[in-house]
């Protein structure tokens, strides 16, 4: 048997039991295949021989290629997932992952606009009236209301809005129900005229003109392009949007189960990340709050 007839057994693992996303399965394939071509296995048979020295020595060679630490982390999850699997199919009688720990990087908070930049009127100036311009103002603020995903945007299904929620299809798979407000939702309905008088496509409810569903490159160039219009960040993207959303509703009072469960986290570990974007509000409430802690006039 060889080492590619597991991992395609493996992939169907992903695909059918723990449910990952195409993106998510072809970066475990892609670094358990660099990782089997470095060791130089040749068969199933020489996986059983794999020590946790050879994984270190890949670790070191990813490194000396100028590989980023959070890279070579996400590589190593997925080499933990695929010897996990392999114990459980009894394929090998230890997983030489289990004495390992990743390498140890520096989180870096998340992007985020300021609440001024993401005035109705600045998104009122910067599109059209036409179809494709009221999509791309509606896409801005279905990120910026909700905090969804680019994935979850792009299947976004036609069904699955109404005037008080969207559900939407998280990582594995995962329903979620996100409220909308009643401004969100005039900006929903002026689309949807502007759509059944322009295409007669209705599975996905956001699409280009010709009726086609939208594709993840020309979403992050329109957001790219606005974000660019309005900030001075680095970084323009989809995702900044999502910081943005979470930031500002944690600034606003919102707890951190329930940013959880809008952004579709499993954990709070993935969420308490805001906290640190919020320090600065905490600072002003307890200058307000602490009798020490007014300033003197």
């Amino acid at each position: 048997m060889t080492p590619f007839f597991l991992i395609d057994n493996f992939i169907n693992y992903l695909e059918t039991e723990k449910r990952f996303s195409d993106h998510t399965i072809i970066a475990y394939k892609k670094d358990i295949e660099q990782f089997l071509s470095f060791s130089e296995i040749k068969s199933a048979k020489e996986i059983e021989e794999i020590k946790s020295s050879l994984i270190r020595s890949w670790m070191v060679d990813l490194y000396d290629l100028k590989i980023t630490k959070k890279s070579i982390n996400r590589k190593l999850s997925s080499l933990r997932t695929f010897f996990k699997w392999l114990v459980r199919e009894e394929l090998i009688s230890s997983n030489p992952m289990s004495k390992l720990q990743g390498v140890k990087s520096e989180k870096r908070l998340p992007s985020f606009a300021k609440p001024s930049e993401m005035s109705i009127e600045k998104l009122d100036d910067l599109f059209s009236d036409n179809f494709e311009g009221i999509r791309n103002k509606l896409m801005v603020e279905m990120f910026y209301q909700t905090g969804i995903r680019l994935s979850e945007l792009i299947d976004l299904k036609t069904i699955n809005v109404n005037s008080e929620s969207i559900k939407v299809l998280g990582k594995r798979n995962k329903e979620r129900i996100i409220p909308i407000s009643k401004k969100i939702f005039s900006l929903i309905s002026e689309y949807k005229t502007l759509k059944n008088k322009t295409v007669s496509e209705d599975e996905y409810f956001f699409v280009l003109k010709n009726g086609k569903k939208l594709y993840s490159k020309l979403v992050y160039r329109i957001i790219n392009i606005y974000l660019g219009y309005v900030t001075n960040l680095d970084k323009c993207s989809p995702h900044v949007l999502r910081h943005t959303f979470a930031t500002h509703m944690l600034n606003n009072g919102a707890g951190l189960e329930t940013l959880k469960d809008l952004l579709g986290h499993a954990n709070l570990s993935a969420t308490q990340v805001y906290t640190h974007n919020s320090f600065t509000q905490l600072t002003n409430i307890y200058s307000q709050a602490h009798p020490r802690g007014h300033k003197k006039k």
